[in-house]
């Protein structure tokens, strides 16, 4: 049997860098360089920074 094509998108993980546990999953093209974005924190109530972090997947 042939292999399965990769998929052009990938899950990622956004973790929060207050380090309250929070984070956001996303979907981003796989060509692009990983994501980091300021977004809200519900946890301390404030804009902080996410970085990414990649999701374990199923095989």
């Amino acid at each position: 049997m042939a292999k399965k094509a990769k998929s052009r998108t990938v899950a990622v993980r956004l973790i929060s860098m207050a380090l309250t546990g929070y984070y956001r999953t996303l979907r981003r093209p796989r060509a692009h360089r990983p994501l980091s974005m300021m977004k809200y924190d519900p946890v301390v109530r404030k804009q902080v920074l996410f970085l990414e972090q990649k999701r374990g997947g199923v095989k």
